[in-house]
């Protein structure tokens, strides 16, 4: 029978020296631990998966957030500041551990790498007043994640459409257009150099809380 992962005591640490000289325990986070362009630059150098991609550049966390973003603004009926800035910071936690684990992989991780990563969420969604979903909103934000995780695979790692069927398991058909690339008028599916992907993921995140105020 499995036990139950043994507790952290208060004083051991996991810290990071960020990019902007603020330095984030792991751990312990708090929601004044970082500035938004050590989070934008963390998931710009945070890669899908595992870093492994048909193009030159593997593709950043910070890309797919916006590509997710884009796919709830088509399809959301009205819109709101405080819901788009759920869906681009729904990987806010990977941005600052620096690693976003494949999805299949996380099980073996176990309970103690699941509570780490929920308070670095719970950090994320307090600093920025995340709201948490009403009724039938993560339904459909997790079927939006997936739909973007299938067109990544199709169109930047190199999976064909039956694999991510049948042997990556994702139900759901991949994109043929890709949304980002009238947005910001570049080849479609290619992944940006981390600068560039940090520079637009920045500048939605700042456009956002503007508007939310």
């Amino acid at each position: 029978m499995a036990t139950a992962p043994k507790e952290q005591p208060r004083d051991t640490r996991a810290w990071v020296r960020l990019p902007s000289g603020k330095r984030l325990d792991l751990l312990h986070p708090t929601p004044f631990d970082w500035d938004d362009e050590d989070l934008a630059l963390g998931l710009a150098r945070t890669y899908r998966w595992g870093g492994h991609s048909a193009w030159p550049l593997p593709l950043s966390v910070a890309q797919h957030s916006l590509l997710v973003l884009a796919m709830h603004r088509k399809s959301a009926k009205i819109a709101d500041a405080r819901a788009d800035l759920r869906e681009l910071l729904h990987d806010g936690d990977e941005g600052l551990l620096g690693f976003d684990c494949i999805s299949v992989i996380k099980p073996f991780l176990g309970d103690a790498f699941r509570a780490l990563t929920l308070e670095l969420q719970r950090a994320v969604a307090i600093r920025y007043r995340v709201p948490p979903f009403a009724a039938g909103e993560e339904r459909v934000h997790k079927k939006a994640d997936r739909v973007a995780a299938a067109s990544e695979a199709v169109h930047v790692v190199g999976w064909t459409r039956d694999e991510v069927r049948n042997t990556l398991r994702i139900p759901f058909e991949p994109l043929t257009a890709d949304p980002l690339a009238a947005l910001y008028d570049c080849a479609p599916w290619e992944p940006w150099s981390p600068a560039l992907a940090a520079e637009r993921f920045l500048a939605e995140l700042k456009t956002l809380q503007a508007k939310a105020r």
